[in-house]
């Protein structure tokens, strides 16, 4: 059940091949299981629909190429989190035509969107120097 924003663990694998953080619901990956927060996705798409409209392929790729191959997010996650966004009236969604010529579904952040990303921003920023503060005491 899904309960809004904020942030709450999800369990993810590393695929034995690759240096890749990938979805766990992708079941034909094996490999060590990690810890990451769920809200680190929207966080993601919402700063990559910041660059811009994109369709889902295009957020995914330019994910995994932002981060330089570490972050591969599997349509499992991807496109339930659009979804998501969606109905809180993060992104607006139309359909398209694409750059190979096929009709996808382009997303754009919203001004609701727009202020969401800022505040997750935040939220991460503070979340992050917490977790170092814990991690430099030897």
């Amino acid at each position: 059940m899904d309960k809004g924003p904020g942030f709450s663990l999800v369990d993810i694998r590393q695929q034995a091949r690759s240096n890749a953080l990938v979805d766990i619901r992708e079941e034909t990956l094996l490999g060590e299981q990690l810890d990451l927060l769920q809200g680190t996705l929207d966080l993601l798409i919402l700063k990559t629909l910041a660059l811009g409209p994109m369709h889902g392929w295009g957020i995914s790729q330019r994910i995994q190429q932002v981060s330089q191959e570490v972050l591969q997010v599997g349509q499992g996650s991807l496109y339930p989190a659009l979804v998501r966004l969606e109905q809180r009236g993060w992104i607006g969604a139309e359909w398209s035509i694409s750059d190979n010529n096929r009709r996808a579904k382009f997303y754009s952040l919203t001004k609701a969107g727009a202020r969401q990303l800022k505040k997750e921003l935040g939220e991460w920023e503070r979340l992050s120097a917490a977790i170092a503060l814990v991690l430099q005491q030897s």
